[in-house]
């Protein structure tokens, strides 16, 4: 179990739970580490990784900060519940009620096929993952999060601008910012925020596969976004901070732009 250093370091979520979806590496791997590094215990959601989920809980913890691992492989019928289970299992030493302020649904999958190319079978999984999951996890957890706390969920700058070639990607995150909408509306009354973060092109394991090394496809990708440059995965996870804090409070329903200007 990681132990802070001293009083001194407490942070603007000090004593508040969170859990991390697809935690355990990219994007949310950064998320997870910020949240914790702000004072809030993490639980680092992952499906199959269990060596790279430990390694962030691990980094977590040589950091100062408190984290779990959570094992739960989302996108089969069922997946929220286990999740849950998974969530009290792993967080009986952190969160003996089950109880947590912060819900950051960052998981997800890609499905790079256009319209004639995609398949029934990968249709259903990239929405079962990116938009059936976040949506049961949320349902099962609203008797545990806390009045006044935080949905966050990891949109995607293919939601609002034409990307023919991940066309069911773009769709998933679209289905995922109208969710964001509703639920900013029904849990208003909880004290409850709800918003959306849309990164766009990030220099993740992803995408490291057409993007590093190759000064081309960096070039490319930098030159999308307004401000010059490909995207980090700390760039998001400091808005996810900034969304999970009090200085947010009087922002919900919203999709917050993560993609340095992508399309200006």
């Amino acid at each position: 179990m990681g132990r802070r250093a001293t009083a001194m370091e407490t942070g603007p979520l000090e004593g508040k739970i969170a859990l991390v979806t697809g935690g355990s590496r990219g994007i949310g791997r950064a998320i997870a580490e910020r949240l914790a590094k702000d004072g809030a215990t993490v639980g680092v959601a992952y499906a199959r990784d269990e060596a790279a989920a430990n390694d962030t809980v691990e980094r977590i913890h040589k950091d100062g900060g408190l984290a779990f691992a959570v094992c739960a492989e989302l996108g089969r019928h069922g997946d929220a519940t286990r999740l849950w289970a998974a969530f009290d299992a792993g967080g009986k030493d952190h969160v003996p009620d089950g109880k947590l302020d912060i819900i950051v649904n960052n998981a997800a999958i890609g499905r790079s096929a256009a319209l004639t190319s995609l398949t029934e079978d990968g249709f259903d999984e990239v929405f079962a993952v990116n938009v059936r999951a976040p949506f049961f996890i949320v349902q099962q957890g609203l008797s545990r999060l806390r009045d006044g706390g935080r949905i966050i969920n990891i949109s995607s700058g293919a939601a609002s601008l034409a990307m023919p070639e991940i066309i069911a990607y773009g769709a998933t995150k679209g289905a995922l910012d109208t969710f964001t909408l509703n639920l900013a509306k029904e849990l208003g009354p909880r004290g409850i925020t709800v918003n959306s973060v849309a990164p766009g092109i990030v220099d993740t394991d992803t995408n490291a596969g057409w993007l590093r090394g190759n000064p081309q496809a960096e070039a490319y990708a930098a030159s999308l976004a307004a401000l010059g440059r490909v995207g980090q995965p700390e760039d998001v996870a400091d808005i996810v901070a900034f969304l999970a804090s009090n200085d947010a409070r009087w922002v919900t329903g919203r999709v917050v732009d993560a993609t340095g200007g992508a399309g200006l």
